[in-house]
């Protein structure tokens, strides 16, 4: 893989730059650093959140929206720099976007994909929703997917604070995708090669949305 930080398919570790929205806005440029996408589907229960799309965890907007299709809302923050997107990342527990916000407040239920930096095929599944966690576990087993839950207590979305718990019902989903899954679904990590990618990706996404069908969330 390369070492760039555009190239990267992880990025979970480190000390974050901003502690919050405001902190970030005031030293990066919207449109041009990061974009934000809220698209609120007026039947849908279920919120599908990417909060370190784009160049920071690459490939999780592209599974994001996959899951979405056209039925479920989307939230996404999205880094566009050429390089260093790492900088942009907002941990969970402290991601307050305004817009994105108002999507999770409004759904019953959050499903949040993140980018985990192990090479292992893996999708380690958290969240305070148990019930809708099996359900999708049980999909994702069925098509061969391993699953586990991550050994880091930071990882495993528990936090009543975390971004996927912060729906209606205060409990919801945390999908982190290793990089090693990740890298399945695309022709490489980089914007472009992320533009071209593999049936992994439309396999993977239709195998989430199984397990939010038979949680009656679709």
């Amino acid at each position: 893989m390369p070492t760039s930080a555009q190239g990267r398919m992880s990025n979970r570790a480190g000390r974050d730059a901003y502690g919050n929205d405001a902190e970030l806005r005031s030293a990066e440029r919207e449109s041009a650093d990061y974009r934000v996408r809220a698209v609120r589907r007026e039947r849908a229960r279920t919120l599908v959140v990417a909060p370190h799309g784009g160049g920071i965890e690459p490939g999780t907007s592209e599974v994001a929206c996959g899951i979405a299709g056209d039925d479920l809302s989307l939230a996404l923050f999205e880094g566009l720099k050429p390089g260093g997107n790492r900088r942009l990342h907002v941990t969970s527990t402290h991601f307050d976007e305004p817009r994105c916000l108002e999507l999770l407040e409004a759904a019953d239920c959050v499903v949040a994909i993140h980018g985990e930096r192990g090479e292992s095929p893996m999708v380690y599944l958290g969240g305070r929703d148990m019930e809708l966690g099996k359900s999708i576990q049980a999909a994702l087993l069925e098509s061969r997917y391993a699953v586990a839950a991550h050994e880091n207590p930071a990882l495993q979305g528990f936090d009543p604070r975390n971004i996927c718990n912060r729906g209606q019902t205060g409990a919801g989903v945390q999908l982190e995708l290793s990089a090693g899954l990740r890298r399945t679904f695309f022709a490489g990590p980089t914007h472009a090669e992320r533009a071209r990618p593999t049936r992994e990706l439309e396999r993977f996404t239709k195998t989430v949305r199984e397990g939010l069908r038979k949680a009656g969330l679709i």
